[in-house]
């Protein structure tokens, strides 16, 4: 209110508009600031890389960075061109995605519907709590050997591993996600005489999606790592048959390139989960961070 006893809405409504009008500029900037500093960075340690692994300090017999030991971006990048002209990526890549993808979705199906029906029931939740607690403790890796003799060493083995790995991930968060309801929300359902299907769709399952979505990022990380340690294990093709073989033979740059073509490949699907969250996730307000 100024002097004359009046308020000052246009003040406000100006004020509000302004900072309505900056947020909407640092939004856009960041856009493409954040990529492409990330750009940047990338450059910045490869180009590091590649001049500690030929420069030698005070006269040293190697290089600061000891090719032998790290090789070099140079090395790397020709090696990952020759995998793509000659089809060692195709031929072997393939198998090692086809090993995480399954692994993936099946781990994620068994674990967003069994740790769905668990939380619906607060009784069967407490009667298995402690076998699933138990199950998760064990490193999934002291089951390879078990899931080798039944399946063999295919592709099947490492379906299995990564399956366990992505299951306990997406169990507790679909668990979590339906406990963690709006109790407000769920007794005003019940009070419009919603059905129990009708509760499952509109209610519970909002309400876990985003602890669901917020897993499949760390599940497919984890998928990947499942198949590539399966195939360490024991295979005969993959992407973690190739690093393997790399290193046995001492050859840095081929597992460097193999861990290149990984990380490649984990970021390209990291991204389209975060993309298919902000779809499906449209109805949730964004950080204010």
């Amino acid at each position: 209110m100024n002097a004359t006893g009046t308020t000052e809405p246009a003040s406000v409504a100006r004020a509000t508009s302004t900072a309505s009008e900056l947020a909407v500029l640092r939004k856009h900037r960041q856009r493409w600031l954040i990529p492409l500093t990330q750009v940047l960075v990338l450059a910045v340690f490869l180009g590091a890389w590649e001049w500690l692994s030929r420069v030698h300090f005070a006269g040293a017999a190697k290089p600061i960075v000891d090719p032998f030991l790290w090789s070099r971006p140079s090395k790397i990048a020709a090696r990952v061109i020759e995998w793509l002209a000659d089809g060692t990526i195709a031929n072997n890549v393939f198998v090692t995605l086809l090993e995480a993808a399954a692994g993936f979705v099946f781990g994620t199906v068994l674990g967003v519907l069994i740790g769905f029906v668990l939380a619906l029931s607060d009784f069967w939740s407490r009667v298995f709590n402690p076998f699933i607690t138990a199950l998760n403790s064990i490193p999934a890796l002291v089951f390879a050997p078990i899931f080798f003799v039944i399946f063999g060493l295919g592709v099947e083995s490492k379906i299995a591993i990564g399956s366990l790995v992505v299951f306990f991930l997406t169990f507790w968060n679909a668990y979590q996600g339906v406990r963690e309801v709006n109790r407000d929300v769920y007794r005003n359902a019940q009070t419009l005489g919603a059905t129990r299907g009708q509760m499952a769709w509109h209610v519970l399952l909002p309400s876990a999606l985003s602890w669901i979505l917020s897993s499949l990022r760390t599940a497919v990380g984890f998928a990947m790592v499942a198949a590539i340690v399966g195939e360490y294990l024991g295979s005969t093709s993959g992407l973690g048959y190739i690093i393997a073989q790399s290193e046995g033979a001492f050859d840095q740059t081929g597992m460097m390139a193999g861990l290149v073509v990984l990380s490649a490949f984990v970021v390209t699907v990291a991204g389209v989960v975060a993309w298919l969250e902000r779809r499906l996730l449209k109805w949730k307000p964004p950080s204010s961070i």
